[in-house]
């Protein structure tokens, strides 16, 4: 059975930062791309970042570069977003994805960024 499962968000102050992990589990990890979605209210989900199977190489939306980082660690089965000086406007609910062969998305975890 495959399984994504998101962790580590919460309630932060703007210029805070939050670890996102996502454990996987039931695929083939160290062969999927695996990539950060977010979703604010209102909003379509946006592509955060990503990170290829391989080498690793990554892309991260505009709005967050030099700011976030994306990793993973193929030992482990898990994917990792950092996410430093953040803004109310990150706030939004995350989802780690997995692409490949075929598509699956994790069920989620909310990062509100206010005062």
């Amino acid at each position: 059975q495959v399984q994504l499962v998101e962790s580590g968000g919460g309630l932060v102050q703007p210029g805070g930062s939050l670890r996102l992990s996502c454990a996987a589990s039931g695929f083939s990890f160290s062969i999927y791309a695996m990539s950060w979605f977010r979703q604010a209210p209102g909003k379509e989900r946006e592509l955060v970042a990503a990170i290829t199977s391989g080498v690793g190489l990554t892309n991260y939306a505009d709005s967050v570069k030099g700011r976030f980082t994306i990793s993973r660690d193929n030992a482990k089965n898990t994917v990792d977003l950092q996410m430093n000086s953040l803004k109310p406007e990150d706030t939004a609910m995350y989802y780690c994805q997995a692409a490949h062969f075929r598509t699956y998305w994790g069920q989620g975890t909310q990062v509100t960024v206010s005062s």
